[in-house]
């Protein structure tokens, strides 16, 4: 699922795979499990080893939406929030068995403290995914869902494998029947 979140190419990957691996442990999350429920603080920051996870967070009406997805080879966090020791406005969720190293925020707390080289990375770190999320929020302005969905699909088209049909329509901020409908159109394309 190469560059689904660009971030990934604008941080330093290296430092923080090595991280994880050297100072984290490996644990086991199975399809449903939490890594993060929302209004709690985040425990962990981890390297997606394999698996994959959704993020979601609840509208008004307790409808899950979600926010964004990750693979093996991402890291996984409500980052800065997590290092930041503030509750998290969404969940994280295994939609697969994952394995990923986990290492504990409150290390990373401490490590932020004491060292400027760390303090650097983490606030390159936060401004890339900021860039991210600020990116899709203009193109969900400016593109029109099916171009969204054309998009998507020409990246990744094994997603509809690996994701419900829900999760993918919710990330595109259309609701299940639109991305079938869509579906269909571009078939009889």
């Amino acid at each position: 699922m190469d560059e689904f979140n660009p971030y990934i190419t604008k941080v330093d990957i290296d430092f923080w795979r090595d991280l994880c691996v050297r100072e984290g442990e490996l644990r086991l999350y199975q399809a449903g499990d939490f890594f993060l429920e929302a209004g709690k603080t985040g425990r962990f920051v981890g390297f997606v080893k394999s698996g994959a996870l959704k993020y979601i967070a609840n509208d008004v009406e307790g409808n899950e939406q979600v926010i964004n997805l990750e693979f093996t080879g991402e890291f996984v966090a409500d980052f800065p929030n997590s290092i930041y020791g503030i509750p998290s406005r969404v969940s994280i969720k295994a939609i697969s068995p994952c394995e990923i190293y986990c290492i504990s925020t409150k290390t990373l707390r401490n490590r932020l403290l004491t060292n400027k080289d760390f303090q650097f990375i983490v606030a390159r770190t936060s401004e890339q995914l900021f860039r991210q999320v600020y990116d899709r929020l203009i193109e969900s302005y400016t593109v029109t869902p099916i171009q969204r969905y054309e998009q998507l699909i020409s990246k990744f088209p094994k997603l509809f494998e690996m994701f419900q049909l829900k999760d993918i329509a919710s990330f595109l901020r259309i609701t299940p029947g639109h991305l079938s409908r869509l579906r269909k159109e571009i078939r009889e394309k």
